[in-house]
């Protein structure tokens, strides 16, 4: 009897925690697919922000903007006191005509950045668009996360039951809680280019002086790693529906699972490759088990 009564107390609580689970997923399911390409394909959309605009400056007299070209005249003071140093410590400075050039190309640069973010964003999303094109003309099916959960939904998680604790269920778990990663990891990507291009004015101020010239390094390796993301998305996704799959056949459960990591994973390899800065995310069961026990 007591034998009896544990193993209906296990099977319901098997029951309940398949319950929450499936009903997790399928929230999920149901909820990123919808927001996941306009988090990773960044076009000239982004500029519709009029907020990111003000701040940055419409004109050479207001926001981010006048306050860089307030900071030349600041410049100039700092290289007229080194050079006037220089002559008493006998140090080397950059020569007057070199940096009066700079600084003239600063100036122009500065007051054209909200250009020059533009016109990087635009090429980016051109090339990303350009590799999907490809793709979608070479197997007639839409390349994008929209059509990746679509064949989930028909191919995985085909199968009306859900039970974590089968390999089946470890598959569909793990790929939705890797989307919840894209998901997340994709908008603090979006949240960092526009920050990047906040601060590109000040990036481009640092050039007229060489030992500031690091600053404008830095940026450029981050804001391009941010940007180039995409192109090596659109790259990774064209190869995942180059594959096919077949239900219930575990090499191609394993290679949605390796397309699916490789997404999440795809920051960390362009970061290995050029620098820059990572967006990745640690997001999985052990964080939902946190949330669902109040830990």
């Amino acid at each position: 009897m007591v034998i009896i009564i544990e193993i209906n107390i296990v099977s319901s609580l098997l029951e309940s925690i398949n319950s929450i689970f499936s009903s997790l997923i399928s929230s999920i399911n149901n909820k990123i697919y919808m927001v996941l390409d306009d988090l990773l394909f960044i076009n000239t959309n982004i500029f519709e922000n009029s907020n990111v605009g003000k701040i940055l400056g419409a004109s050479s007299d207001s926001g981010i903007i006048y306050i860089c070209n307030s900071l030349i005249y600041g410049f100039l003071l700092y290289y007229g006191f080194s050079l006037l140093l220089s002559h008493l410590t006998f140090s080397q400075v950059q020569k007057p005509s070199s940096f009066l050039f700079k600084i003239f190309l600063c100036i122009v640069a500065i007051n054209s950045c909200r250009l020059i973010c533009y016109c990087a964003i635009y090429m980016n999303s051109y090339i990303s668009s350009l590799i999907r094109n490809v793709g979608e003309n070479l197997f007639n099916t839409e390349i994008c996360f929209s059509t990746l959960i679509q064949n989930l939904n028909s191919t995985i998680y085909n199968d009306s039951s859900f039970n974590l604790f089968t390999f089946n269920g470890l598959i569909k778990a793990f790929i939705s809680i890797g989307f919840v990663n894209l998901a997340i990891s994709y908008s603090l990507r979006y949240v960092m280019i526009q920050v990047f291009m906040l601060i590109c004015p000040f990036a481009i101020l640092s050039l007229s002086i060489d030992k500031f010239n690091w600053i404008f390094k830095a940026w450029c390796k981050i804001f391009l790693s941010l940007l180039f993301l995409q192109i090596l998305v659109a790259l990774i996704l064209v190869i995942t529906f180059s594959l096919e799959y077949k239900q219930e056949d575990i090499f191609s459960q394993l290679i949605y699972i390796g397309s699916i990591y490789s997404l999440i994973k795809a920051n960390s390899f362009l970061k290995e490759f050029m620098g820059g800065l990572t967006t990745d995310v640690n997001f999985g069961l052990t964080t939902i088990k946190n949330l669902i026990m109040g830990g």
